[in-house]
């Protein structure tokens, strides 16, 4: 199946043409969205409602703490395992990367978030489900805002053991990611990319997280992956796939790729070029971390 056929089949019959063309303007949601599911790894049902908002950023609210919403950012997030979790003040929030990635990935700059529940539902494992509901929301310029560019203007790398990635400064957002695991139904991927809304919801958000069989034991030991099945899971034993088709023969690297972008949402996606060998969350939220403070901000009036 080609690329556009999936994202005809999982987005729905209109064309990719509903998103904005780039990352340039300033855009929120039409009206509010919701939806529900199970959690990855805590099994628990939570609802997500992404609302319109006029103020720059992803700002969370939960529906147990009648608090002001807090803007998300790099600083709050804490070492998890095979997730990005966000220390919020009143609570944890689990696996946030995914539909983070598709805000962002969409284009969407300005937005609020509100959940119920410590984990954001995984739904089918992959961001696609997140666009639709964006796409059901509705999108709206805002051209009497402003909105902040994030460009890179030195490189910068970061390395964790045998895993780095590196930021050149560039004209747009792109993204090479490299994988490297020692099961053969998998084995070295590669995939670049000069993202844009629609490039997103085409070629990335379509993809699914996966996980291999021979450790699906020590993780439940551990307590984790108790929403995790072979619907919303790629699961590999090493020489195939327990639950084929996928969506795209390098359907693992892009499916990293896709929690890069989650992961940079914290901060907003740079103009610059990106290349991750061996991700991890660890790794994308390092980069979002010195990407804020070695990145130059450049307001600009969308009148």
């Amino acid at each position: 199946m080609e690329i556009r056929d999936i994202t005809l089949d999982l987005v729905g019959n209109s064309s990719v043409e509903f998103f904005p063309e780039d990352y340039s303007g300033a855009w929120t949601l039409r009206e509010s969205v919701s939806r529900k599911g199970f959690g990855l790894h805590t099994g628990k049902e939570s609802e997500v409602t992404l609302l319109p908002s006029n103020k720059f950023g992803f700002y969370f609210s939960s529906l147990d703490d009648l608090g002001p919403p807090l803007r998300l950012e790099p600083s709050q997030v804490v070492n998890s395992q095979l997730c990005t979790t966000l220390d919020l003040g009143s609570k944890k929030l689990f696996t946030v990367e995914h539909l983070l990635a598709a805000m962002a990935g969409c284009g969407l700059t300005h937005a609020r978030i509100l959940v119920s529940g410590n984990e954001i539902p995984l739904l089918d494992g992959s961001s696609i489900e997140w666009v639709k509901a964006i796409k059901e929301a509705g999108m709206i310029k805002l051209n009497s805002s402003f909105n902040r560019s994030l460009v890179l203007t030195d490189p910068l790398t970061i390395y964790r053991g045998s895993s780095f990635i590196t930021a050149m400064p560039s004209d747009s957002f792109k993204l090479i990611g490299i994988i490297d695991f020692p099961y053969p139904v998998i084995g070295q991927q590669m995939f670049s990319i000069e993202l844009t809304p629609r490039s997103f919801v085409k070629e990335i958000a379509p993809a699914r997280t996966f996980g291999f069989k021979d450790q699906i034991e020590s993780l439940i030991e551990k307590g984790l992956i108790k929403g995790g099945n072979l619907k919303n899971s790629l699961v590999c034993d090493g020489k195939s796939w327990l639950n084929p088709p996928l969506r795209f023969k390098d359907e693992p690297v892009r499916h990293k790729l896709l929690d890069l972008i989650g992961d940079l949402a914290l901060v907003g996606l740079p103009k610059a070029q990106v290349l991750v060998y061996r991700g991890s969350h660890a790794l994308h939220v390092e980069l979002a971390d010195s990407l804020s403070k070695a990145c130059s901000f450049k307001q600009f009036c969308l009148d």
